[in-house]
């Protein structure tokens, strides 16, 4: 019914009904649906892992419930997240249900309510941190990996502090990756990309845009790094490359503008940091409120992931019609749907109807009158990570690399018709998700045979994939 039904059931298995049912799941609790390892199972975890009935597991999504959307630390109920992300893995990519496993580290929860809730399913207790903390994700990893030596595991939606640090900790040594991180930026990225598309450019002058990005939470540090990394490949793939792309993005938090006079700047987002005499010249100062630097930078694309609902008020997207570009594109990215920054009926009205729209979660096409439509496109990570599963997953690769997550992004940039991007739309229809995904796995496989990280994956040696042309690779790897 989801695969055949997935634009209509994709909304009720993910964001946005997800997020309500993960609100209220204490409540709605009939049977556990994965596993569930807790700071009180420490020095169990080996055994524990045992005591799922499935031989092979494939794909492990897990969660620490600590930011669970825009909606902030629901503990053991994130479980939610985890067992929606599987579904699709299922439906999109074709993975054996019987070989997928969510998972809730539960180390407690600094909710309130929910300490106080008899219904809570989870630990009372607040969250462990710290170097204990990190000790309890240590020994889940090294037992899943131990009893399933091929999974994949997905991490999801755990708080910025402790996504990034976890990351850089587990990347290089197991298959992981984190889809706030790195599948939200693969997304933006391909938007981005096609944003200077829909411009009538070639996808080459990206490091020429101009972005004011909203929001330095793990989602908005994880698409900067990516958009500057893509920028400087595009322009040499060097140091001094990689420094003049910084230059292209203004980064404003609950504070302001983000500038190297900020005291106790986040270390993630230091490298974005404004110099002085940069922004003197612009007009602007440390702080500056978001109207302020989107009037002054008068940028290509406004981009929000800042998880708060209307940020992009009518005083903002007012400043965003002095943009220089000829087609200004505006990201509301946040999740789920009353925390987009702003509504496609709001930026088409208010900027105008020659801009591109994207937001995270789902809403409807704007009717501009005159028979033109205002596109409103879902740059759903749903278009990226099971691709990015499944290519890793049938590729055998031992890590998943920057250049495998570069690929499956430009592949998916890649994937609209001139005629679509024209129109104004950037991303797909869902309801090609699975061709979607076959394309975005083949890059994945490509890009790991080129690295010389694929290792196979059960009859086909290495030796083997390299001998698939990318013309053979979709259609031998792609969900029947």
């Amino acid at each position: 019914v989801l695969i055949a039904n997935i634009e209509e059931y994709a909304p009720i298995v993910y964001t946005p009904t997800v997020g309500l049912v993960c609100q209220n799941y204490s409540g709605l609790f009939r049977r556990p649906r994965g596993m569930y390892f807790s700071a009180a199972d420490r020095g169990e975890m080996m055994s524990m892992v045992y005591n799922w009935p499935a031989d092979q597991v494939d794909m492990i999504v897990v969660t620490d419930g600590s930011r669970i959307l825009g909606l902030g630390d629901l503990g053991v109920q994130g479980i939610g997240i985890a067992i929606g992300k599987l579904d699709l893995y299922v439906a999109a990519a074709g993975i054996n249900p019987q070989r997928v496993l969510p998972v809730m580290i539960d180390v407690g929860t600094n909710n309130e309510k929910l300490l106080k809730d008899p219904l809570y399913l989870g630990l009372q207790e607040h969250r462990l941190d710290g170097d204990e903390y990190i000790a309890v994700v240590d020994e889940f990893m090294e037992a899943v990996f131990t009893r399933w030596p091929h999974v994949i595991v997905q991490f999801e939606d755990f708080q910025s502090k402790w996504a990034f640090k976890l990351l850089q900790r587990y990347r290089d040594t197991y298959r992981m990756f984190n889809d706030d991180v790195q599948g939200t930026a693969g997304v933006a990225i391909a938007g981005l990309l096609g944003a200077v598309r829909a411009q009538g450019k070639p996808m080459i002058d990206f490091p020429k845009q101009k972005i004011v990005v909203a929001g330095a939470g793990s989602a908005g540090i994880g698409v900067l790094n990516a958009a500057r990394k893509t920028m400087a490949r595009m322009i040499g793939n060097n140091e001094s490359a990689f420094e003049s792309a910084r230059s292209q993005f203004w980064v404003v938090d609950a504070k302001g503008l983000i500038t190297e006079e900020r005291e106790n700047v986040d270390p993630d987002a230091l490298p974005f940091a404004r110099k002085t005499k940069e922004i003197r010249r612009q007009g602007l100062k440390e702080g500056a409120s978001l109207a302020e630097v989107v009037r002054e930078v008068k940028p290509d694309v406004l981009l929000g992931l800042s998880a708060v609902g209307g940020l992009f008020s009518e005083e903002v997207l007012e400043a965003l019609k002095a943009s220089t570009s000829t087609r200004p594109a505006i990201f509301a990215m946040s999740n789920p749907t009353k925390n987009a920054e702003c509504t496609p009926e709001e930026a088409f009205s208010i900027v105008g109807d020659n801009i591109i729209f994207a937001s995270g979660s789902p809403f409807n096409d704007v009717d501009l009158g005159n028979g033109l439509i205002g596109h409103c496109n879902q740059g759903n990570n749903m278009y990226l990570f099971p691709g990015i599963g499944l290519g890793t997953l049938l590729s055998g690769s031992r890590v998943i690399s920057d250049g495998m997550l570069q690929a499956a992004a430009e592949c998916l940039a890649a994937y609209m018709t001139e005629e679509e991007v024209v129109k104004g739309v950037i991303y797909p229809s869902i309801s090609s998700i699975r061709n979607i995904t076959k394309e975005v796995a083949a890059a994945v496989v490509k890009e790991a045979i080129d690295e010389d990280l694929a290792e196979g994956y059960r009859d086909m040696d290495p030796r083997e994939l390299r001998k698939l042309s990318q013309d053979y690779l979709p259609s031998f790897f792609g969900p029947k």
